[in-house]
């Protein structure tokens, strides 16, 4: 995938439309609230492989994924970055279902920062100065969740962890966004399926069962899943990764109003302390990045 040097309307209209519909999936997730979570996120797998798999014959790249599922490194590869993203949409699906959208809304908000110390820690990564204090600020602002809770706040922990390692482990996979979001739900599909059948066999499952909008929703899984990746994967080619990043604040930020104004969802005083420090240690982190790629440019 080649990065453009500017940013085009195109791909200025594809990642807004990934974030927005990010920002909005906590609606459509409490939607599917009395259904499991597991349940939840099979039936996203199993719906997403036929979009995807249409997507990449279209484009004509389905080389490039049997070439990647003949190369056992590449493919254990695979295993590891499908397991991460699983675990991090099970927790975001259990957390809109138990109302704890607002954690969510903070574990995608730290996550740029987790990236960050990431790359720093692994893949040594230059970190400036501004982004020590925006990591250091963020770290506060977790001690101070932690301190006013009296607990972890494991949704967005969680979150922070499992999506900030799957951003590094999709960073050594060499294939392009496509082909390796194919990749990671058809690994998936075998055990997604696996569950969806014994549910249905149990008669615990929700799908082709009396209630019809259940099997609806269900299906709608694949496409609110599938279509933002496919629209951010096409956005991310004709935009600069300052203004990629800047856009990646759309997402949480929805997320937080939905879930304050619509989901009511409580703020209490330790998360009045902690998002306003969230909220600066962003504009500090952004400012550090835009001066870096100024300076590159």
């Amino acid at each position: 995938m080649t990065q453009s040097n500017g940013d085009t309307p195109q791909g200025l209209g594809f990642a807004i439309s990934a974030y927005f519909l990010w920002g909005f999936l906590p609606l459509y997730m409490k939607m599917v609230s009395h259904i499991s979570a597991a349940e939840v996120v099979a039936h996203r797998i199993i719906w997403s492989v036929p979009i995807a798999a249409v997507v990449l014959i279209l484009l004509k790249r389905t080389g490039d994924l049997l070439a990647a599922v003949r190369n056992p490194r590449m493919l254990a590869m695979g295993c590891v970055t499908a397991a991460l993203v699983s675990i991090n949409w099970g927790i975001y699906v259990w957390a809109i279902a138990s109302d704890q959208t607002v954690d969510a809304a903070l574990g995608y908000y730290i996550n740029p920062l987790f990236s960050v110390a990431l790359g720093a820690l692994v893949l040594r990564e230059r970190v400036t100065r501004l982004q020590l204090i925006a990591i250091g600020l963020a770290s506060i602002a977790v001690v101070v969740l932690i301190w006013q809770a009296g607990s972890v706040p494991w949704v967005a922990v969680g979150l922070i962890l499992s999506w900030g390692l799957y951003a590094l482990a999709k960073k050594q996979l060499p294939i392009g966004p496509n082909q390796g979001f194919l990749l990671e739900v058809l690994i998936l599909l075998i055990p997604a399926l696996g569950y969806a059948v014994w549910l249905s066999a149990s008669g615990q499952g929700h799908f082709l069962t009396t209630d019809f909008s259940d099997t609806l929703l269900l299906l709608g899984c694949g496409a609110v899943t599938a279509a933002p990746l496919l629209l951010y994967a096409n956005g991310a080619k004709g935009l600069r990764l300052t203004t990629i990043a800047i856009l990646g604040y759309l997402a949480p930020t929805l997320i937080f109003l939905i879930a304050v104004f619509v989901f009511k969802e409580p703020l209490d005083q330790g998360r009045l302390m902690a998002f306003p420090m969230i909220w600066a240690a962003l504009v500090i982190y952004s400012a550090s990045m835009i001066r870096q790629m100024r300076a590159t440019a």
